[in-house]
């Protein structure tokens, strides 16, 4: 089957949004009672139904930089609702049913309580859009042993090494592979000094930890590794562009020889400041600048268009990675159950790390998890700010014995997850 040929969001039917769970009726269906309310879907004991529960924390999230950008509440769950259309679209042909549990709450409500409540209604195929000690502490309870967890939120390297579980699949990408992705594109354009610009967030810190050893992966050098204090009150500027913009060239002027800057700022308080800026006319890379991701709004290739076109019709505004990796993680789950022919957990992770497991997901190439580490390997778009997308990783002349995509992130022999 060829990229994006799969069951797409291409038709305004598949875009719009679906009752949780419920079969979509046939026309001429008695689907509306007098009342005008649906009546509930009959059900099929033919059918097998996979239940999945949307696991998800309202965690504050860092406001956009421009006054301007909208605020996005509902980044992820938009992705789970339009597969989980696609899927009952495409399994009602053969005999398989996908039903979605949203239990999404505050943040200082506990996470824990609620997965139980599931474990304990008999549910095992879950969708975390999680922070790693949240979905650690649900991977760890007992009864989850034997749970399928998607985490389609937390790029922590830690989740995919030493904190590595059995029962999670990570279907966004980690630090190691964005900043491989990135560090690929710029050996090959033969850009291999990079200054980092960075906050000291712990998700700075591991992914700057991945930007050096992406550097001496693959030949570049981090000429210095720069903290960045920044002013208090400076993060919204509401005028006095003239004071940013020689805060940004004091912060770069002292920086040895370097052919670009790398921002990293999980935070998104500053990053954005850097371009055009700098005292040297630099490129700037990184969480801000050019930017690797498993989906851009600018991405159109293979198929993509569908999906660009489907999540505005759903969520009225254009994706973002989130609802990408969330659309995936569901996908997965749904394309493994009707390809295994079961609905049960075992028999779903055993396909969905065997070599016939191959998920088709506008890439251009078919989608797999690497064994070892539960990572799902792809291809990582190189975007973020532009209207066309730059590139995407893996480059040409990175090589590797069976899959190129896993010249980005931890191969085999460097993993330190054991399960």
């Amino acid at each position: 089957m060829p990229a994006g040929a799969e069951y797409a969001p291409g038709t305004d039917d598949a875009a719009t949004p679906a009752k949780t769970g419920d079969a979509q009726p046939k026309a001429g269906d008695d689907a509306v009672a007098d009342t005008g309310k649906p009546k509930a879907a009959k059900p099929d004991p033919a059918k097998k139904t996979m239940h999945v529960v949307y696991l998800g924390k309202e965690y504050e999230e860092p406001l956009p930089l421009s006054y301007a950008e909208k605020v996005i509440t509902d980044k992820g769950i938009q992705g789970a609702r339009l597969m989980l259309k696609e899927a009952n679209q495409a399994g009602n042909f053969v005999g398989y049913g996908f039903e979605l549990e949203e239990v999404i709450i505050p943040a200082d409500e506990d996470i824990v309580a609620k997965a139980k409540e599931a474990l304990a209604a008999g549910h095992r195929f879950f969708i975390a859009d999680l922070e790693p000690d949240d979905l650690l502490a649900v991977a760890d309870l007992p009864e989850a042993k034997d749970a399928l967890i998607m985490n389609i939120r937390s790029s922590a390297t830690k989740l995919r090494q030493e904190e590595c579980r059995q029962n999670v699949f990570h279907i966004i990408p980690d630090y190691a592979m964005r900043a491989d992705a990135l560090a690929q594109y710029l050996i090959w354009k033969k850009w291999p000094r990079w200054y980092v610009v960075r906050r000291d967030t712990p998700e700075d810190q591991d992914y700057v930890a991945q930007v050096q050893r992406a550097a001496k992966r693959f030949g570049g050098k981090v000429v210095e590794d720069h903290l960045y204090d920044l002013p208090p009150g400076a993060r919204n500027l509401d005028s006095g562009h003239q004071q940013i913009q020689q805060q940004m060239a004091l912060e770069t002027q002292r920086a040895p020889e370097h052919d670009v800057v790398w921002s990293i700022n999980s935070d998104d308080d500053f990053g954005d400041y850097l371009m055009y800026r700098t005292t040297m006319p630099r490129p700037v890379v990184g969480t801000q600048g050019l930017q690797a991701t498993a989906w851009d709004k600018s991405y159109t290739e293979s198929g993509g268009m569908r999906f660009q076109r489907a999540i505005p019709r759903l969520a009225n505004r254009p994706p973002v990675e989130r609802d990408y990796t969330a659309w995936l993680g569901l996908r997965a789950l749904s394309d493994a159950a009707q390809k295994s022919g079961t609905v049960d957990p075992k028999g779903v992770k055993d396909y969905m790390l065997s070599d016939e497991f191959r998920l088709e997901a506008f890439k251009g190439q078919a989608l797999s998890f690497r064994t070892w580490d539960h990572q799902m390997r792809q291809p990582i778009i190189l975007g973020g700010g532009t209207r066309v997308p730059v590139s995407t990783s893996p480059q040409e002349g990175f090589l590797h014995p069976k899959y190129v995509t896993d010249t980005l992130g931890f191969d085999k022999p460097e993993t330190k997850c054991k399960f």
